[in-house]
């Protein structure tokens, strides 16, 4: 990865200034000269690569423990609950391409209750973010209670809701921070939400999951006092990340609290590009688009108060091995009260 930065300012950059007398202000400039180039061909063909073995590797551990998982789904006991809708409609961007290359996506069901795709997805996760997750994949999750306990003081919610959850690998630190708040998780996905509660109800987590899509749930209007996501947003679309941050304005509470973790789109033109490497070549489809929407913009235009509202980037150091796209890790959350 570093070797991408160092061709860019010794051959890329410069070859576009001679050709245009100014530097790419926009990543797709960037891309159109950086994708001649070989090294950076050779870099990418490994980040393809590895993410396909990757898949590989964990699909065959499942495929071995696939009686045993599922068998073990019916016999565990009830803390929280779980709650599938087989009428719902799987949205387009989840079904339109296998996100992450796992194959079938995250919603395929391979047998009648299955988990396999919530198996895959918790055995992939750590191992594409080069040990990051911890072992319980639980990082992003203990991030934003972190920053949510320091901007936060003093708030304590009595009822929380997680959207676009997967296997509740986010959730479940909420769960244990706030022991006496109801937590209700939800995803499109019901295999992931199968694997999702029997992984929370084998941790001891009592956590409620239901099968909804956040841009219209259930619910009640202004049922929570914190509706939060982790990295969910760029899985979805333009017209529906509109429609769930109305959705969370609905659902919150007066004085309640919206808050999104979003991955990271870079501050350079290069770090730009490099970050959208997953849309171009992973399926990561809406994720390039992220790069420069305005999500306090949204977060008005859906209701909340202007001076209500911060979108900022949020500093986070990486071990170098754990280097994704750049040296600086700098995560974005958008928050906004009722």
């Amino acid at each position: 990865m570093p070797g991408n930065y160092a061709i860019y300012r010794a051959s890329v950059e410069p070859e576009f200034e001679r050709h245009h007398g100014r530097k790419p202000v926009h990543h797709n400039e960037v891309r159109a000269v950086m994708e001649r180039h070989p090294y950076y061909q050779f870099w990418s063909a490994l980040q393809r690569c590895s993410q396909q073995r990757m898949w590989d590797a964990v699909i065959d551990s499942v495929e071995r423990a696939w009686p045993r998982l599922n068998g073990k789904l019916k016999r565990s006991p009830k803390r929280g609950s779980l709650r599938l809708d087989p009428a719902l409609p799987i949205p387009r961007y989840h079904t339109a391409a296998d996100i992450h290359l796992q194959p079938g996506g995250y919603h395929t069901d391979f047998v009648d209750g299955d988990v396999a795709a919530g198996a895959i997805y918790d055995l992939g996760l750590n191992i594409y973010s080069h040990g990051m997750m911890g072992p319980r994949n639980e990082y992003l999750g203990n991030l934003l209670i972190q920053y949510f306990l320091k901007a936060h003081r003093g708030f304590k919610p009595q009822r929380i809701l997680d959207l676009g959850c997967a296997i509740g690998n986010s959730t479940l630190p909420w769960a244990r921070q706030f022991k006496n708040a109801r937590v209700d998780a939800i995803d499109v996905a019901a295999p992931q939400l199968r694997y999702a509660h029997a992984r929370a109800e084998s941790l001891g987590v009592p956590v409620h999951f239901s099968q909804q899509n956040a841009e219209r749930t259930t619910f009640e209007d202004q049922s929570f006092d914190l509706v939060i996501s982790h990295i969910m947003l760029h899985e979805t679309s333009r017209s529906a990340l509109k429609q769930i941050f109305v959705e969370c304005h609905r659902l919150l509470r007066s004085g309640g609290l919206m808050l999104h973790l979003e991955i990271p789109r870079g501050k350079t033109v290069i770090e730009n590009f490099l970050y959208n490497w997953e849309s171009w070549n992973n399926n990561e489809t809406f994720g390039q688009y992220m790069t420069h929407i305005d999500l306090a913009d949204i977060a008005r235009q859906a209701g909340f108060a202007s001076d209500k509202i911060s979108c900022a980037d949020h500093a986070v150091p990486r071990e170098k091995e754990q280097q994704l796209y750049s040296e600086e890790t700098l995560w974005k959350i958008v928050e906004a009260h009722r």
